[in-house]
């Protein structure tokens, strides 16, 4: 794979180098947390002449025998010097009681550790309590448009974006032959290591089949409000029977692999979180396309996917909102400044438009709103405060 940075990450973890403090690096798999930690473990060499580097990635055949925290302890020991060292251990979540281990040297002066791993699990129960402010997280996205032009050498127009919305931001892709079929395979190879290593022998799970329709369930319905009870309707009317709290765990094991993401409704009048009612998104189109194919007839629910990405991409604490019987796509929140987003395929009509704008005039607040759609035109324009954005442009210069 060419060796190219992915700044964004890197600056984020760059302040904490030498800091008592574990970094840890999360994501989906193939992501590239594997080449981000090559290139922090680089740029320390570089630093660092005579820095110890103890570089452990579980994935690879040599360390197949490494199953539990007292092995990966021993391992560990027989590799330290009086030297600063640095220890780098990828795909930590193979290591039965791997907080163990980083518990018993987090407090030494001259280690400073770096893992990363593929399950949303890593820092929960004990583990996220004794490293309450003790380590940093560093989630790591598939390639933004923005990284996408720049690994794949592409100009900033609507060919490129196309190209993005079809096949995402895996970034191996750019190894490969410009040909579809090859590009689907790569795809479906991910997919499938997700599928069986992430879920099904983390979860114990029997029924692959019925995992994989949920899969395809939620990749048909991006964008759209969705519950457990209305899945298990669903799937009654196909003859599956299942419990809702079944689907309920699955969907949390296929969201913890870094395969979707949950996003909940906001009430914009009585300012709660609702409950029940989600929608959900794909971290990786590619991933979501290659399930359920891409389909010009789907691209709302395709634009809307990767605009949530990209709000996620840049930081934002994300919502659906809804006003009285009114929905709007998006809340995004930070540094305690607030946006509003809506977004449509064309604003080709009067009722697409009047829809779209007149949804965000309902909220009665100075925060900015935007609309966004693949409309072909450069500048933002605007209706009564509210700014028009293309596809594109919210892709480039967003932020």
């Amino acid at each position: 794979m060419k060796n190219l940075k992915r700044d964004y990450y890197l600056n984020k973890i760059r302040p904490f180098i030498n800091k008592q403090l574990i970094k840890v690096i999360t994501g989906q798999r193939r992501v590239g947390k594997s080449y981000l930690l090559m290139q922090i473990r680089d740029e320390i060499s570089l630093q660092d002449r005579n820095a110890n580097i103890i570089y452990i990635n579980l994935e690879k055949i040599e360390y197949s025998d490494l199953k539990n925290y007292k092995q990966l302890a021993q391992l560990i020991s027989e590799k330290l010097t009086d030297n600063q060292n640095y220890i780098f251990i990828d795909e930590i979540q193979e290591i039965y009681g791997f907080e163990r281990v980083l518990r018993s040297y987090l407090t030494e002066p001259n280690i400073d550790i770096y893992c990363t791993g593929s399950n949303a699990n890593l820092l929960s129960g004990e583990l996220a309590t004794f490293l309450s402010g003790r380590h940093i997280e560093v989630k790591v996205n598939s390639l933004s448009f923005i990284e996408f032009l720049y690994f794949h050498n592409l100009p900033p127009n609507e060919k490129s974006l196309t190209m993005y919305l079809k096949f995402g931001g895996m970034p191996f892709l750019i190894n490969l032959k410009n040909e579809e079929e090859i590009k689907q395979e790569y795809l479906k190879n991910i997919f499938n290591t997700i599928v069986f290593r992430d879920i099904v022998a983390r979860y114990s799970i029997r029924d692959v089949s019925f995992l994989e329709n949920i899969i395809r369930f939620v990749a048909d319905n991006i964008g759209s409000i969705l519950s457990a009870n209305n899945i298990t309707k669903y799937l009654k009317s196909q003859n599956i029977n299942k419990t809702t709290q079944t689907i309920i765990n699955y969907l949390e094991y296929i969201k913890n692999s870094y395969t979707i993401d949950k996003v909940k409704r906001y009430d914009l009048h009585g300012k709660k979180i609702f409950e029940s009612g989600e929608k959900y998104y794909f971290h990786d189109l590619g991933i979501r396309n290659n399930i359920v194919g891409f389909n010009m007839t789907e691209i709302h629910k395709i634009i809307e996917n990767v605009v949530y990405n990209h709000l996620k991409f840049n930081d934002f604490k994300i919502f659906i909102g809804k006003l009285d019987n009114t929905e709007i796509d998006f809340i995004a929140k930070k540094n305690n400044e607030v946006i509003y987003v809506q977004v449509a395929y064309l604003l080709k009509d009067e009722k697409t438009i009047n829809r779209e704008f007149g949804n965000l005039l309902k909220i009665k607040d100075n925060f900015p709103k935007y609309v966004i759609s693949m409309d072909n035109f450069s500048a933002p324009n605007s209706f009564r405060g509210i700014k028009h954005i293309s596809l594109l442009n919210f892709l480039l210069n967003f932020k």
